[in-house]
């Protein structure tokens, strides 16, 4: 089990669904420990009730059917499904709508979704999720990126404590993905995930939409300069040291870069 964490934290995003498949072909025994531990590419599904597109994980699953965020009904139909509290609905309801104004301001696009259920011991679980399609043929507003996907998945176990105050633990992983191809750089591939996590005792005045907001924007916000010092900065530092561009190639893609940020 161990050996096949390690392999699947080493496999390009892109292909750990293929991966995850061959694993669980090897270790049957181990097929609930891997599906809950190793994150999967996001899919998406429309609601009909709604016209919303929704997202499918372990969360929102029951059976073959998952629910959704916007009209709590399963796709496809389920008469005996998992469903979360009158109370906890509502602030699921709340929380999608919240969720899906930042993931539009954040990131100009993409499908959002939030999941709210019972902790079995006390308290609850919520799991936010977001799921942006950069390339050409999808919501990629730049056009940029031949190929692109942003993955992000945050699981916030809430605790009530004492004294009008709640522990949050937060886990959080993103996947990247993206592929450029064009005359400047040519065809390039880029794909990894990293996975962090958070606890902070919180007082709950505000409520607890207002903490677990505020630690998922602080999350993201450690996740995206991880990946940028990490891939983008170590890739950047390689190229330039195994093939040193010269200094007319270096002005030429600096105008490049200017000419397309303005």
């Amino acid at each position: 089990m161990e050996a096949a964490m390690g392999l699947m934290r080493r496999i390009p995003p892109k292909h750990s669904e293929a991966a995850l498949s061959a694993l669980l072909s090897l270790l049957p025994h181990h097929s609930a420990d891997l599906l809950s531990q190793v994150d999967q590419p996001l899919q998406v599904l429309r609601d009909v009730d709604s016209g919303k597109e929704f997202i499918l994980c372990e969360y929102n699953r029951d059976a073959d059917s998952y629910r959704s965020p916007w009209s709590n009904k399963y796709h496809p139909p389920l008469d005996d499904g998992l469903y979360p509290s009158q109370e906890l609905r509502k602030l699921e309801v709340e929380a999608n709508n919240v969720f899906m104004v930042y993931c539009d301001q954040y990131y100009e696009g993409g499908t959002s979704s939030v999941y709210i259920w019972e902790n079995e011991d006390e308290g609850f679980i919520g799991c936010f999720l977001i799921k942006k399609d950069g390339s050409r043929t999808a919501d990629g507003r730049r056009g940029y990126l031949e190929e692109g996907c942003w993955e992000a998945i945050h699981v916030i176990e809430v605790v009530p404590l004492e004294e009008a105050t709640a522990r949050y633990c937060l886990t959080s992983s993103v996947m990247l993905s993206l592929t450029t191809n064009d005359e400047s750089s040519g065809n390039f591939n880029l794909s990894g995930s990293i996975r962090r996590q958070m606890n902070m005792d919180l007082p709950i005045a505000e409520g607890h939409l207002c903490n677990m907001g505020r630690m998922i924007e602080e999350m993201e916000s450690k996740l995206r300069y991880s990946l940028d010092q990490v891939y983008f900065g170590k890739t950047k530092e390689m190229i330039c040291t195994l093939r040193p561009p010269s200094e007319p190639v270096q002005t030429r893609l600096l105008e490049h870069i200017s000419k397309r940020l303005s």
